[in-house]
């Protein structure tokens, strides 16, 4: 393997290492959420309490900042220009800052007036609550903001693993809260499920500052030439401020989606906006692990490219076409995992204390609706962080657009309507929300490498290779429903540590014998690792 080809792997590596451990800790804590909130009135009200804010957060955090902000400073840095590139993160640190100050004092004050917009189907106490919850997190939003401006800093200079690990700190301290109030709470009191939503609120507050503060020693220490100020006449500057509000509305598109489903969902029965945030957690697992990691590592190396237009077109490919078959290696089992195997999934992550079988096998439904469009989701991240590279903002908006479109047309007919078309509970039509949402995604994947092929060549993961990825993964299921089979759903924790393991050694197995390069490579790195022990 060469030289650049394992610094890319191994940034990749570490950002979803990073990811890795955050999810980990995420999944530990949305376990304590369920046992001690199920999926009633008070989870409903969390989880769409947390919808707003975490909106405001994607449109003004992570995904803009890395689309406008990466390009230009991980330009700079490859061009030596490192008092420039100071300047500019210094810059884009105080609007960020000026920004999400006032959108928190906005958020806390219009708070009762956006319920409606959040979750309209909320009616007296359980709308109550959820004012009370947004107004509570809303604080937490700015210093989230904050904390997207150190990771693409971070990221820029290669420091890949902190700043995806950083969340590590908030989960911390809401599973804090839930081990020490959770025990006290009544077996059925809507009063104490309240109560404790409320601790989980302050919480996550509180868990914002450290997740920033954890990441801020680092920052300074590799970026020794900041100047924070505005300079807004700045060119370089404006240059991020030109790309932003194209990634800015994009995001904003793609927020109206996930906003939508919450809206949808809450006009479909009780709890099904819990058991939608619950298997969101989980189908995100393998977008931000495989599709994220990657894309994340991409960005500021594809940024840096220099030479001709020829030659980093053909860099840009090569990078392409071999992150493209990385995540389609790892997404294309997820997405397996997700039909077949849902219900253990779900089961070893949830069920305990409120989250019983009959809502493992919704959350199933749901998770099964996300398998559709997993693949096509994930690999578009790669081909939409290719244009941001090339520093085009729009097209990736553009399609966007379209996919949000068709995603909530299709979510209100699958999710309010085929349900009754088809004689069966209306709980049912969330996992019409997810599948719809999947075919979108398809639609998007098939724009961005198409329009992508006109501006650098052809490059996309071999329909061969795929096809093989899927019979190995459908196959490797065999054992883990044996599994199943054998010790029956009665102990879901057992049962996922038993046939979770034997999905994956079986698909890596099969894989290895149908000689996939990605198998081999992996067995071969271990067989290094086990010689050396």
């Amino acid at each position: 393997m060469t030289a650049p080809k394992a610094r890319q792997r191994g940034g990749a590596a570490l950002v979803a290492a990073g990811i890795l451990l955050s999810r980990i800790f995420g999944l530990v804590r949305n376990r304590l959420l369920g046992h001690y909130l199920g999926a009633g009135d008070g989870m409903d009200a969390l989880t769409a309490a947390f919808k707003f804010p975490n909106i405001l957060q994607n449109l003004f955090g992570e995904g803009v900042l890395s689309a406008s902000f990466i390009p230009v400073y991980a330009r700079l840095l490859a061009e030596g220009d490192e008092e420039e590139a100071g300047r500019v993160a210094g810059a884009v640190g105080a609007l960020l800052a000026l920004t999400s100050t006032v959108l928190v004092l906005l958020g806390i004050v219009l708070a009762p007036y956006a319920i409606p917009l959040i979750a309209p189907g909320f009616l007296g106490e359980k709308r109550e609550l959820t004012v009370l919850l947004v107004q509570i997190t809303f604080p937490g939003v700015g210093l989230l903001v904050l904390s997207a401006w150190t990771l693409g800093i971070l990221n820029s200079h290669r420091r890949f693993f902190l700043s995806y690990a950083s969340p590590v700190a908030m989960n911390l301290v809401i599973i804090g809260v839930l081990v020490w109030q959770g025990r006290r709470m009544g077996p059925d009191s809507m009063h104490d499920e309240a109560a404790l939503a409320a601790m989980v609120a302050w919480a996550s507050v509180i868990g914002s500052v450290a997740q920033v503060l954890v990441q801020m020693p680092t920052v300074l220490r590799v970026e020794k030439r900041m100047r924070v100020r505005l300079a807004l006449r700045d060119r370089n500057v404006q240059t991020v401020l030109r790309n932003f509000f194209p990634v800015f509305i994009g995001r904003g598109v793609v927020q109206i989606s996930a906003y939508a489903d919450g809206v949808i969902a809450s006009f479909v029965s009780t709890g099904a906006v819990a058991i939608l945030g619950y298997a969101q957690v989980i189908s995100v697992l393998p977008v931000s692990l495989f599709g994220m990691s990657v894309s994340a590592a991409e960005l500021p190396a594809m940024s840096s490219e220099l030479g001709s237009e020829e030659a980093v077109a053909a860099a840009l490919r090569a990078r392409l076409n071999d992150g493209l078959h990385r995540i389609a290696f790892y997404v294309v089992p997820s997405a397996v995992a997700f039909l077949a195997l849902g219900d253990i999934v779900g089961g070893a992550l949830y069920q305990t204390g409120r989250i019983g079988r009959p809502e493992t096998v919704w959350l199933w439904s749901v998770l099964a609706g996300s398998a559709v469009g997993l693949l096509a989701g994930t690999l578009g991240r790669l081909y939409a962080s290719t244009f941001y590279a090339l520093r085009d903002t729009r097209t990736p908006l553009l399609f966007a657009t379209l996919r949000v479109t068709v995603t909530i047309v299709l979510g209100v007919i699958a999710s309010l309507y085929v349900p009754e078309w088809l004689g069966v509970s209306r709980q049912w039509g969330v996992a019409g929300l997810t599948a719809s949402a999947g075919v979108a995604a398809w639609l998007e994947f098939y724009l961005l490498r198409r329009a992508l092929a006109r501006r650098i060549g052809d490059a996309g993961v071999d329909a061969r290779y795929v096809a093989r990825l899927w019979l190995s993964a459908v196959l490797a299921t065999l054992p883990a429903l044996a599994a199943k089979f054998a010790l029956g759903t009665a102990r879901p924790l057992l049962l996922g540590a038993v046939a979770l393991p034997l999905f994956g050694a079986a698909y890596f197995g099969v894989t290895s014998l149908v000689g996939v390069p990605e198998a081999t490579a992996l067995t071969g790195r271990l067989r290094r690792l086990t010689g050396r022990a």
